[in-house]
């Protein structure tokens, strides 16, 4: 396992990260898996050099959170791993129960390391944009929250690239504590980051740690429309057809599985390496739910695609609108 700096700062982060929305409760979403199937990839992922781990307090309503700290103190060291969680989503019904003001964000961070069974996060992140709420008020509590111990780094998710430096620029200013980190959505059906938000981490040396490497398993093949497929995941996921399943998204899996196969390796991990090889991506969030999921993960790091291949992966893509901002 490579080791690399999360953007300019001294934190190194497995090139791997492994995604934890998958482990918390199979009542918040079937595909979820429970906390006794969750253990062996928690195992399995620090046993191949993975030490990054990503969660957020949404997930399963908590859950995913709890299972992560429970596996993360049987199997690790705190100092070993690098534990990141997200605020903004709801977490109940109360009005002040979600967004990025500053009782939420206290109020939030405490009730994560609650779950988590930590004194600290290693990187704590917006989830999303909040515009009801001042951006100084936002960046203003998470330097405050960085400053109080509870977390080390904070970093942001999917947003406008202008809102994102905007965010910055201010926290710079201020002398607060900024963004080293953006988790945005980077697949071979969804790219539209290429336009502005993977150029602009490079040249502000913001890491970037991409959610859906494999859009929610879209690109791993065997579905032909929503509700169909031969995962628990693909006939259930309800946010998959919001954001794939259009024409061009199935020529670009097509594309894959012909690279795929006369190379002889998964689907998996040509789209994973496909993601690696961008020079802005510090470490792809993977998602596990089967045992091979990781070895194929691990493989895709060690896969080096030619200029022709990765020209005929990205050939049929077509842009499309911004569909996971909100």
């Amino acid at each position: 396992m490579d080791y690399v700096r999360l953007g300019t700062t001294g934190l190194k982060v497995s090139r791997l990260c492994l995604g934890c929305m998958t482990y918390g409760s199979s009542t918040w979403r079937p595909w979820v898996l429970d906390e006794e199937a969750s253990l062996p990839f928690f195992k399995g992922a620090l046993e191949k050099g993975i030490n990054f781990f990503d969660t957020a307090d949404m997930y399963s309503v908590g859950e995913s959170e709890r299972v992560t700290g429970k596996a993360l103190k049987q199997y690790a060291r705190r100092d070993e791993v690098v534990i990141a969680t997200k605020v903004y989503s709801p977490m109940g019904e109360g009005p002040n129960d979600r967004g990025l003001s500053r009782k939420h964000i206290f109020d939030a961070i405490d009730a994560s390391l609650e779950r988590l069974g930590v004194d600290h996060v290693d990187l704590y992140q917006i989830h999303r944009f909040d515009p009801e709420t001042p951006i100084e008020e936002t960046l203003e509590a998470l330097d405050d929250v960085v400053r109080a111990g509870k977390a080390r780094y904070i970093g942001a998710s999917s947003m406008y690239a202008w809102q994102f430096m905007k965010m910055l620029s201010v926290s710079r200013a201020r002398g607060w504590a900024a963004f080293v980190s953006m988790q945005p959505q980077y697949n071979l059906v969804y790219r539209e980051e290429e336009r502005e938000m993977l150029g602009l981490c490079r040249d502000q040396g913001v890491g970037v740690i991409p959610w859906s490497p494999l859009a929610r398993g879209f690109l791993a093949g065997g579905r032909a429309k929503a509700g169909e497929g031969d995962t628990e995941r693909a006939r259930s996921d309800e946010f998959a057809p919001r954001l794939y399943y259009r024409e061009p998204d199935f020529a670009v899996v097509e594309a894959v599985e012909a690279v795929a196969k006369a190379r002889g390796v998964s689907n998996m991990q040509v789209a994973l390496a496909w993601v690696l090889k961008n020079p802005a991506v510090t470490a792809p969030i993977i998602g596990a739910s089967k045992a091979h999921h990781l070895d194929d993960a691990i493989a895709a790091l060690s896969l080096t695609l030619t200029a022709d291949e990765v020209k005929a992966l990205e050939k049929p893509y077509k842009p499309k609108p911004i569909l996971d901002h909100l």
